[in-house]
C-alpha cells in the first residue's frame, strides 16, 4: 500500500500549488466497533508493531505531521520517524489555548521544533515561554467553535513549505477535518479487536447545517500483521442547494 501513498504523493507540489494548501492525509487505528480509545484522554495501543512500523513509514513521505492538543497530553508523542530511516516531518500541534505542557517530548531536543497553531496572541504569558523552548507559534482568527480555521491554517502551512501533511487525530480533529471537507484521503489501521470506547465520530458530520456523508473511492485493503490496514481517496457529497 505503501506505493498506492507514493503515487498519491507524487503530484503533492502541483496539488498544493494548485488548491494553496497541503495535500491531507487522514491516517488513525480504530478498533472493529470504530473505537480509537477506550476513554478520552487515556491512549490505547490498538496497532500492532507491522502497522506501527507502517505509520513511521507514512510519516516520512510527509512534509508535516498534525495532531490535536488531545492527542499530545494524552499520548505525549514524539511525532518523528524511528522505526525506519527516512526524513523527518514537521510536527504541527493544534493547540487553540496554548495548552501544551513544557515538559512534552515534542519540546526536548526535537529533530524539529513543533509549530503550534493557536488563537492565542503574544500577548498570553505561555506564549513567550513555548517560544522560549523552541516552538514556532502560529496565530488564527478563531473560528465558530473557537479554534483556528482550517483552511487559514492549511493555506499558511502551504505558504511556509508545506506541500503534504499526515493528520493523525484525535477524534475531535478528525472530525472537524472531515467536516470542513479537508482531508484527501484515508489510510486506517483496523485492529481485530472490539473494545466499546471513544468513537471515531462521536456526532455525524454535517455541512450547511445538513447531514453529510463523505465516501472512499479508489479503495484498498491488505492485511499487515494481525490488522487490516484500508485505504482511500475521500469523496465529499456536493453541497444541497435551499
Amino acid at each position: 500500500m505503501l506505493s498506492v501513498v507514493k503515487s498519491w504523493l507524487r503530484d503533492a507540489e502541483a496539488f498544493a500549488a494548485e488548491k494553496n494548501r497541503p495535500l491531507v492525509t487522514l491516517s488513525y487505528a480504530q478498533s472493529l466497533d470504530g473505537s480509537l480509545t477506550l476513554q478520552r484522554g487515556k491512549p490505547l495501543g490498538l496497532s500492532s508493531a507491522p502497522t506501527l512500523r507502517l505509520t513511521h513509514q507514512l510519516r516520512a513521505l510527509h512534509d508535516a505531521i498534525l495532531v490535536g492538543i488531545g492527542t499530545v497530553l494524552a499520548d505525549n508523542p514524539r511525532l518523528t520517524v524511528r522505526l525506519v530511516r527516512g526524513k523527518q516531518p514537521q510536527p504541527v500541534v493544534l493547540d487553540s489555548h496554548l495548552r501544551l505542557p513544557l515538559t512534552a517530548a515534542l519540546l526536548q531536543n526535537p529533530p524539529r521544533p513543533p509549530w503550534i497553531a493557536t488563537v492565542e496572541t503574544p500577548h498570553n504569558p505561555r506564549w513567550q515561554t513555548l517560544q522560549s523552548q523552541g516552538a514556532v507559534l502560529l496565530s488564527f482568527t478563531p473560528n465558530k467553535q473557537g479554534r483556528p480555521d482550517w483552511r487559514d491554517l492549511l493555506t499558511t502551512l502551504y505558504r511556509r513549505g508545506i506541500c503534504s501533511l499526515m493528520v493523525e487525530g484525535g477524534a475531535q480533529v478528525i472530525h472537524s477535518l472531515l467536516e470542513a471537507t479537508a482531508a484527501d484521503q484515508v489510510v486506517i489501521t483496523l485492529a481485530p479487536r472490539f473494545v466499546g470506547g471513544l468513537p471515531v465520530l462521536e456526532q455525524p458530520l454535517s455541512q450547511a447545517g445538513k447531514l453529510s456523508f463523505p465516501s472512499l473511492d479508489e479503495i484498498g485493503f491488505q492485511r499487515v500483521g494481525g490488522d487490516l490496514v484500508v485505504w482511500g481517496k475521500i469523496c465529499y457529497p456536493p453541497p444541497t442547494p435551499g
